[in-house]
């Protein structure tokens, strides 16, 4: 099976500018193709896997992956997928997040001499002449066609901002300075991304008359078609300190029977052969397929050893309702209490385990909240101190999530 086939047998594969040269440059290993990630948090989180995950295997095919940071377009913000306008972040802000990412990024690409390129468009799309550049490049954009794209679309009724509406000329200028620079040969990306993608294919057609390939890969969507890797604490990250592996673990553990062979088949190492006998499975083996999907992610993103802490401590849980020795826990300080308490919606928001205290207010009304075993019903209840010294309290959140919240 080439790597062209396994990429469509595995699901990840949508839209292709031209399948024939594209199978020929990734199956012989011809194509420096870049992906974009725009800085706009210090780590990546599951919407980024997808990304990570193809670069990954385009890369042990022999091709040559480029990790392009959104330095300078993450000045202006994609409009892309979204109904609101992006915050502006500073250039500190932004350089940080680079940072962060390169750090996570190597644990799925090899960055060693002439395998991988990390990239900043920073270095050259800050440098550029606003009249300079629409000499270059505005008369090859058609207003009428950019306005016809479906990440301007969506936005049109709330209003587009003409920063915003640079994007796709940003995004499509990258591809050809790297297309000249480094041979950059073939863009990849979400689906999302499909039009900002074809501008920039067009550009160096028109310009260079010559041709580059653009392939975008299916976004990760539950079979509702909501994007993975949001719960009602926010994003689950890749980095550690903001998502523990073991938070990690149970979402992979706590996805729907319908999504687990699909993330098993997008996300994973193991063979189709190993997943296609997965999908005779039932009931509760499909619970086993889970925790292979769980492990299989911890162990990619945290280590094999951080895998097999968390699946320990979730069948702990579980089975007997007690080794909380793994668990996700939060040291709080004397200054998080008051007068030797703090109040349970303070302790959870503390905890990462909501967003807000209205809405650990509304989980403990709907009777979806336990400090240690015992059901919260009364929303102006707190924990003592004398609670949490020692091994602390164990708060459950719905029937799957688990924390520990101590005094230091």
């Amino acid at each position: 099976m080439t790597i062209y086939e396994e990429l469509q047998a595995r699901g990840l594969i949508a839209q292709v500018t031209d399948e024939e040269e594209i199978k020929e440059l990734i199956n012989n290993g011809k194509a420096t193709f870049y992906i974009g990630f725009d800085p706009t948090a210090d780590s990546l989180h599951v919407g980024h896997f997808m990304a990570l995950m193809l670069m990954r295997r385009l890369q042990k095919a022999g091709n040559r992956p480029i990790a392009l940071i959104g330095g300078g377009t993450g000045m202006v913000g994609d409009p892309s997928g979204r109904t609101d306008m992006r915050s502006m972040m500073t250039v500190e802000t932004i350089q940080h997040n680079c940072d962060c990412f390169k750090k996570q990024m190597s644990k799925f690409i090899d960055f060693s001499e002439g395998k991988a390129l990390m990239l900043n468009n920073a270095d050259w799309l800050m440098n550029l002449n606003y009249i300079e550049l629409l000499r270059e490049v505005g008369a090859c954009f058609s207003v009428n066609n950019m306005l016809r794209a479906e990440c301007y679309k969506q936005r049109m009724e709330k209003g587009l901002s003409f920063l915003e509406f640079n994007y796709m000329i940003m995004q499509s200028y990258d591809f050809y300075h790297m297309f000249q620079t480094v041979g950059c040969n073939l863009q990849c990306g979400g689906d999302d991304q499909w039009s900002n993608m074809l501008g920039g294919t067009e550009l160096i057609r028109r310009k260079l008359g010559k041709d580059a390939y653009a392939m975008t890969i299916t976004l990760l969507l539950t079979s509702e078609g909501k994007k993975m890797g949001k719960t009602q604490a926010g994003a689950v990250w890749l980095d550690p300190e903001k998502t523990s592996p073991y938070d990690f673990y149970q979402y992979w553990r706590n996805v729907d029977d319908a999504d687990v062979l699909k993330c098993l088949r997008m996300l994973t190492d193991l063979p189709l052969e190993q997943i296609d006998e997965m999908d005779k499975w039932e009931g509760a083996q499909l619970n086993q397929a889970k925790e292979i999907l769980a492990f299989e992610l911890t162990k990619l993103v945290h280590s094999e050893e951080e895998a097999r802490k968390a699946q320990d401590a979730a069948r702990a849980l579980f089975s007997q309702g007690g080794d909380r020795s793994n668990m996700p826990t939060t040291a709080l300080a004397a200054g998080d209490l008051t007068d030797g308490a703090v109040g349970v919606l303070d302790l959870m928001l503390k905890c990462g385990l909501v967003p807000s205290k209205k809405e650990a207010r509304r989980l403990i009304e709907q009777g979806g909240v336990e400090l240690d075993g015992v059901k919260v019903t009364d929303v102006a209840a707190s924990v003592t101190a004398e609670q949490l010294s020692g091994e602390g309290v164990t708060i459950k959140k719905g029937k799957k999530v688990f924390h520990r919240a101590v005094l230091n």
